[in-house]
């Protein structure tokens, strides 16, 4: 398990970048292998994560040759993990209502990284592009926007069902800056009250 930190959040966003200047401190998030090797190897390095969050898991890897007593030091070997943590968090999988009714759809949204979406960070609400499809008996109805609800990291917006049926909500954030995607669902069975 990589285990650390996020590292120096005011170092990575707001410090020009100078090639070879060490970017990782003592905190950063890391894993230290020790490979016995009695000749140089090409190694793949393969990397899942988030694991906290199964329906966000992404593959990342890298190759690259490895040799004896040579060290991989300083910032080591960086793998990026592109893509945005998207957790719907109302209304829970496979909800009962009865109709018509109101519903809340409340999603968390989080860079890869675990930083937190908020208005005081370096990753501002107005930054992500928020919205659901709205599917009913398989189909899709609309594309409905989510806005930031004020608290870190959290998007919403309300629904009203009117039918009975079977429906799904399809959240997705994405980042146009960087292309940044996440998603995740939930369902809903709506009945005749």
């Amino acid at each position: 398990m990589i285990r650390g930190s996020t590292g120096d959040t005011k170092r990575i966003m707001s410090t020009p970048w100078v090639r070879g200047e060490r970017l990782a401190d003592e905190n950063t998030a890391c894993y230290v292998a020790k490979l016995d090797l009695e000749e140089p190897k090409l190694v793949e390095i393969v990397i899942f994560a988030p694991y906290g969050q199964p329906q966000a898991m992404a593959k990342a890897s890298v190759t690259t040759w490895v040799v004896p007593g040579k060290h991989i030091e300083g910032d080591g070997i960086v793998v990026d993990f592109p893509g945005l943590v998207v957790r719907v968090t109302e209304p829970t999988a496979h909800s009962f209502v009865g109709v018509p009714t109101k519903i809340r759809l409340a999603a968390s949204v989080t860079p890869m990284c675990g930083c937190p979406v908020d208005m005081k960070t370096f990753w501002p609400p107005e930054a992500y592009e928020v919205a659901a499809y709205l599917k009913k008996d398989g189909e899709i109805q609309e594309i409905l926007p989510l806005v930031f609800c004020g608290k870190r990291n959290c998007f919403e917006t309300e629904i009203f069902l009117e039918n009975p049926g079977d429906y799904e909500f399809i959240v997705y954030a994405f980042d146009p800056k960087t292309g940044n995607t996440g998603v995740d669902k939930t369902t809903v069975v709506a009945t005749k009250s």
